[in-house]
């Protein structure tokens, strides 16, 4: 082998090696910028979400208290005593109480959005049994019978410690407490 073919064979070997140990580098380098720009990415989206939560979780946790509110106003105690008026019929003391949740759901329907599916289901599952406690203890009694009585008779099935109301509101409770502390 003469001298220049040895030469040009360390040349292309140095070259070599110099173009793997910078496409080595170059690959490290982008490898590292990559991540850079992934963390802070990442640390953004963590940031956005942080202030996002800033603003949704005291929505949220309003809607949790309106549906308790909401509850609450539904259960057979308040719900009577909101409305009857003396001077009623068995029938329009039914009717004004139906009407009267019916119209507290419609008020918070929104609500749903904010709130689990489970809390919501409990609460339309209580809102139903309220509707059907009343209307079914009215269709077992006297039509002529006094309104006290219908309030008597709806005291009386929830007496067992069955009250519709306050299960779904033990269940937001829990939640809240999960979610929340």
């Amino acid at each position: 082998m003469n001298t220049i073919t040895i030469i040009a064979i360390v040349i292309l070997a140095i070259l070599l090696t110099i173009a793997s140990m910078g496409y080595i580098f170059y690959s490290l380098i982008k490898r590292y910028f990559d991540n850079e720009q992934k963390k802070a990415l990442l640390e953004l989206k963590i940031n956005n979400q942080k202030e996002a939560l800033k603003i949704v979780n005291p929505i949220r946790l309003q809607a949790y208290e309106r549906m308790a509110l909401f509850l609450e106003r539904i259960s057979p105690n308040s719900l009577i005593m909101r409305c009857y008026q003396p001077g009623m019929n068995l029938q329009l003391l039914q009717g004004v109480m139906t009407k009267n949740i019916r119209s507290e759901w419609e008020h918070n329907l929104s609500q749903q959005v904010y709130i689990s599916s489970e809390a919501w289901n409990r609460i339309r599952e209580a809102k139903e049994e309220m509707i059907n406690l009343i209307n079914s203890t009215a269709a077992n009694m006297n039509p002529e019978a006094d309104p006290t009585s219908l309030a008597g008779a709806i005291f009386q099935s929830v007496a067992g410690g069955h009250i519709p109301t306050d299960e779904a509101l033990e269940f937001l409770k829990k939640e809240i407490q999960e979610h929340f502390e």
